[in-house]
């Protein structure tokens, strides 16, 4: 057997074991893979990322990814990414600005420039790199809807409405800009303005366009037009974004369809993992340490806090290996006792074999900080477990979870199916697409970690 074909072997071994999550496993067979075939670009990548992802220094197994392979920009980047999240913030910035001046329409290293500056605490300049590429290629509307979106994201419409202008001085007014001024009016409360712009809007909508369609007739009252254009969508790989709106709608209109979406109380419920006081106080030590940032990530739901970077629950650290099997022991008892299948329900019509992290990750709010509220379109159930919090949070209900409100931000008032006050040591579950969202409090630290699970067939 050559050494290559045995690479490849132990290759799919690794990316085996990764599909159950098993990823100590599966760093050790990719090791083996790198160690047989040490120069073949795709395993060299591979060993870094696995090393990456389970919270090992990876900058060095990158960097040797980078020389395999120098033509993928997705090694680049994660070479950059490797390096912030060990420190070494100004090299990361160096790697993507170079790769950047070579090639300033990489998007994706774009974004990623950003977001480091960002989360490091650059809040003004952070967003330079945009604006040095559609100096250098004007004509770019990828690029020009990239910096749009990274403003927005930030709800910082005045910048926002700039980089439109600017860029329609350059391009004139294309649809996508149409489409991009049309949800800045609508998410600027321009109600009026973005009904116009949205009805010379014809031809077929896009995702971002239906959604922005949505939104807006919300925040216009009309409920049945919104209600009229999600109810399709629930069978398309849309419907774990349009889901909440949905929701929203059918309350709004007094449809019993709400109580038999999200309405139940015994589909969100508090549990108990088990962890003792040791553990949780372990936990929250090396939690802390893992949050290194200034600032939260511009897309994230955080204000007044930060969040770690990839899944935290499945890295090397074994307290986080004991943390991850008891929650997901809970979560397992939880689903268990979930009324019966209904292949109508999104929730309910869900397989029960088995259950996967799709994401976890730890929140460290301060004085004054909450998520705002939002869903998770791509999880089945979402879950938090709290780990440490303030000794006087304020008056009820700050601090609290909320299940159910729509966003504040489209105008409609229903209150919320459940309002959870936190507590160390306590999970508290619900379906993903569920509206959620924290109430501020007064002063201390609020730190938790918050994951999805998604079914498996087995």
């Amino acid at each position: 057997m050559s050494a290559a074909f045995e690479a490849e072997v132990w290759r799919e071994k690794a990316r085996a074991l990764r599909a159950v999550q098993d990823m100590a496993g599966a760093d050790r067979a990719i090791a083996e893979a790198a160690r047989l075939a040490p120069t073949d670009p795709l395993t060299t990548f591979l060993r870094a990322q696995s090393a990456y992802e389970l919270g090992h220094p990876a900058a060095a197994l990158f960097a040797e990814a980078v020389r395999c392979w120098p033509e993928n920009p997705d090694v680049l980047r994660n070479h950059a990414l490797a390096l912030a999240s060990e420190g070494h913030h100004a090299e990361a910035e160096a790697v993507l600005t170079r790769a950047l001046a070579a090639r300033p329409d990489w998007l994706d290293g774009q974004r990623v420039l950003a977001s480091l500056r960002y989360s490091h605490g650059d809040a003004e300049t952070y967003d330079a790199g945009f604006a040095e590429a559609v100096r250098a290629q004007p004509r770019n509307q990828g690029l020009w809807l990239g910096w749009f979106t990274l403003r927005a994201q930030q709800r910082d419409w005045p910048a926002a409405r700039r980089i439109l202008d600017k860029a329609g001085a350059h391009l004139g007014e294309t649809r996508a800009l149409a489409v991009a001024r049309a949800f800045l009016a609508s998410e600027c409360g321009a109600l009026g303005e973005a009904q116009t712009r949205l009805a010379a809007l014809t031809g077929a909508d896009d995702e971002f366009l239906v959604l922005c369609r949505i939104r807006t007739a919300l925040r216009a009252g009309d409920a049945a037009a919104a209600r009229d254009l999600a109810l399709p969508l629930t069978a398309t790989r849309l419907a774990g974004q349009v889901w909440p709106y949905l929701s929203t709608a059918w309350r709004m209109l007094g449809d019993p369809n709400a109580a038999w979406l999200d309405g139940d109380p015994v589909l969100h419920g508090v549990l108990d993992p088990g962890l003792s006081a040791a553990e949780i106080t372990d936990l929250a030590a090396l939690l802390r340490r893992l949050h290194t940032a200034s600032l939260p990530y511009a897309e994230q739901s955080v204000r007044h806090g930060t969040q770690t970077d990839r899944s935290i629950l499945l890295r090397h650290e074994p307290l986080l290996g004991t943390v991850r099997a008891r929650l997901m022991e809970a979560l397992r008892d939880f689903v268990a006792n979930l009324p019966p299948p209904d292949p109508r329900h999104p929730v309910l019509g869900r397989a029960r074999g088995g259950l996967q992290i799709s994401g976890s990750w730890s929140v460290r709010l301060g004085a004054g900080g909450f998520n705002v509220t939002h869903s998770h379109p791509v999880g089945w159930f979402s879950a938090v477990l709290y780990v440490a919090l303030p000794d006087d949070p304020g008056a009820a209900p700050a601090g609290a979870l909320h299940l159910g409100a729509p966003p504040p931000e489209l105008g409609v008032t229903l209150d919320p199916y459940a309002v959870i006050p936190p507590h160390v040591g306590h999970v508290v579950a619900f379906p993903s697409i569920l509206w959620h969202g924290t109430y501020p409090f007064a002063a201390g630290e609020r730190l938790n970690i918050a994951f999805d699970v998604v079914p498996t067939s087995v």
